[in-house]
């Protein structure tokens, strides 16, 4: 299972527009849209999870793509080191 960052989405971004998206590459595992907790927006990125050679296939697939008139990142999520700073 391979877990993909997803950026630069619309702020009306529904779950539902997301898992469609994706799932012309394979089955969508899991998804999270990160929302605004104020405004109940989407704040720009989520995740999708999925297996390895689907999430491979995505990420060709949509990477610099146009969604819903934004074009959007596509790539495998990469872990921040404890205490949240790269260094």
């Amino acid at each position: 299972m391979k877990k993909l960052f997803v950026g630069n989405l619309p702020a009306d971004t529904k779950e539902a527009d997301l898992i469609e998206l994706f799932e012309r590459f394979g089955k969508v595992r899991s998804h999270k849209i990160i929302m605004d907790m104020f405004t109940r927006k989407c704040k720009g990125f989520g995740f999708i999870e999925m297996e390895g050679h689907e999430a491979r296939a995505a990420i060709d697939g949509l990477n610099g793509k146009d969604f819903n008139g934004n074009t959007i990142k596509v790539n495998f999520e990469t872990t921040t080191p404890k205490g949240g700073r790269r260094r």
